[in-house]
């Protein structure tokens, strides 16, 4: 048998990636449509086995609540996604926009916003008392934003050639996703490279993926670094797209070691085709001071952890700097509260390669550290001094270490110094998230409010909710606040999700309900939710994200009574 050189393989992947686009491109707006119905059908079809292989990667023990997060954050958020990038696709097949029917107002800065969430029955009762904007770039107007909207589904047959899409190996439906915004947002054919991580996700991707992998318009493969290398530099390769970190990203642009060191001072990158990407960074929790009454701290501290823990602190867009106000006088019954959320939540490892290491890189440091909790990796950093150059403001950690600084003020005056300390002293700009009481936001205004979160530079912006409902929210965009160049590259460049395919955006807006039902009533909100399936400590979490997966696939009044029953006992 002969065994393929690098060199054969990476010709033969982009070879077939050559021939994918080509094919692509005779692929009508009635068939993708069709194409990406059939993929939906294979995700829910799966999704057990998905599962399954996922919470064995991560070492969750089957019987175990965070199961939950496993089908919320893969199955899920796949089929959520599918089906609103089919009402686009359809949308455009019978000859209209995609923004036909959404509502948009004027913001802050010259800016559009457009009102992607919630959009039908179905989001105001699943996701009740959320809602989500994405604020497009200054000077776009109402106008242009509707006649651009579409991206490459405007002319389906002129496909824009090959990409290789790095996939991420944290959050399973991430390689999924960008392979589909890719496949009919950028309008080029796929050649999917997983994370090593994820190689036991092969088959089960390419069970779902079969309609495209028919045609050639998908490849998936697993690959060490020299072959991943040898086809992103190959000729038949146009484009770039990737979800990872920032060492990554850097030595894929510029080169490894010295020799990236050398081609940045050159200013001679050794990649020489677009590459978008997503790199995570530095999430604040921002907490603005009022007066909570005790249910509220313990919920807003159950949440923040939530922000941390989930999937054991391995998400871009974790939590990982709570700013908080030293003039707030339940600043202490709220830390207290904080240390108890991060110690009750539920054990599972710290399964992400590296972790321990970079835990034991955060608790090395000058900064004093708190163990919490029964799991050694479980840190907390209570003193971070906002006026020294922490590495907590400046790396990534990856992992279950939270930290938390101070600054002077209250009410806007405290807002207006914690988006400038965010802005200005954390590195990235993927996610940052305001908690907030509604009687504190009343005081503050609507409109001085907006313009507040017009000067915050975040891709996405979570106000009274994490910005991970961002990433779950199918017509939002997922990406790092545009301005990033190669050589600071930070949280990446581009965009993804955003299934209305809109030309211009800046970024997403998301807000929340900040007590769940029934005592969102008390503050006036119109919200249904309890606590979030996606909160760590939902008891409920594995049985209410497979019954999301169940509804989502045919969506039924008859469905919803077993989601809330589920729902409501977490």
């Amino acid at each position: 048998m002969t065994v393929e050189t690098t060199d054969v393989r990476a010709d033969r992947i982009a070879a077939a990636a050559r021939a994918g686009a080509t094919a692509w491109s005779g692929v009508t707006l009635t068939q993708r449509r069709e194409m990406l119905q059939q993929f939906a059908g294979l995700v829910e079809r799966h999704a057990s086995e998905w599962v399954r292989i996922a919470t064995g990667i991560k070492g969750i023990d089957p019987a175990s609540p965070a199961v939950g997060e496993e089908w919320i954050s893969g199955p899920w958020a796949t089929l959520y996604y599918a089906g609103h990038l089919l009402q686009t696709v359809a949308k455009m097949e019978a000859g209209g926009t995609p923004t036909d029917g959404f509502e948009m107002r004027a913001v802050p800065g010259d800016r559009v916003a457009v009102q992607v969430l919630p959009h039908s029955v179905w989001d105001r009762l699943l996701l009740s008392g959320f809602s989500a904007e994405v604020w497009c770039e200054p000077g776009v107007s109402e106008t242009e934003v509707r006649a651009s909207a579409g991206l490459g589904l405007r002319a389906p047959a002129d496909v824009h050639g090959t990409c290789v899409v790095l996939g991420a190996g944290n959050i399973f439906s991430i390689a999924p996703l960008d392979a589909l915004y890719v496949l009919y947002a950028d309008n080029r054919s796929v050649a999917l490279k997983l994370n090593p991580v994820t190689d036991a996700l092969l088959p089960m991707f390419q069970a779902i993926f079969a309609p495209f992998i028919r045609i050639g318009a998908v490849q998936i493969f697993t690959s060490d670094l020299e072959l991943g290398a040898s086809v992103i530099a190959h000729n038949d390769i146009d484009a770039v797209h990737m979800t990872g970190s920032e060492a990554t990203h850097d030595a894929i642009v510029w080169g490894p070691g010295e020799e990236g060191r050398a081609n940045r001072t050159a200013g001679t990158p050794r990649l020489r085709k677009p590459i978008t990407s997503e790199l995570g960074g530095v999430s604040p929790v921002i907490v603005v001071p009022g007066r909570w009454s005790k249910r509220d701290l313990e919920f807003q501290a159950r949440h923040v952890a939530t922000m941390r823990l989930h999937n054991s602190g391995s998400n871009c867009v974790a939590g990982q700097v709570v700013v908080l106000s030293s003039d707030w006088a339940q600043k202490g019954e709220f830390l207290t509260a904080l240390r108890r959320a991060l110690a009750d939540a539920p054990e599972r490892p710290a399964w992400y390669p590296g972790s321990a290491g970079r835990v034991a890189a955060a608790r090395d440091g000058v900064t004093p550290h708190e163990a919490v909790g029964g799991t050694p990796e479980r840190t907390l950093l209570p003193v971070l001094d906002s006026g020294r150059d922490e590495p907590a403001f400046e790396n990534e950690f990856f992992g279950p270490v939270l930290g938390v600084t101070e600054l002077g003020g209250t009410g806007a005056d405290f807002l207006a110094r914690a988006i400038d300390f965010s802005n200005d002293r954390l590195r990235g700009t993927l996610g940052a998230n305001i908690v907030a009481h509604p009687r504190d936001l009343r005081a503050i205004g609507s409109e001085r409010l907006d313009e507040m979160l017009a000067g915050l530079r975040y891709g996405t912006i979570a106000l009274n909710a994490w910005t991970a409902v961002g990433y779950l929210s199918p017509f939002a965009t997922w990406g790092a606040f545009p301005g990033h160049t190669a050589d600071d590259i930070q949280s990446g460049h581009g965009v993804v999700h955003n299934g209305l395919l809109l030309a211009r955006p800046e970024r997403t807006v998301v807000r929340g309900p900040f007590r769940p039902f029934p005592r969102s009533m008390a503050t006036g909100q119109m919200s249904l939710a309890p606590v979030p399936p996606w909160f760590v400590h939902n008891r409920t979490a594995a049985t209410t994200g497979e019954r999301l997966v169940r509804f989502s696939i045919a969506p039924r009044w008859r469905k919803l009574p077993s989601v809330f029953a589920s729902a409501l006992r977490g």
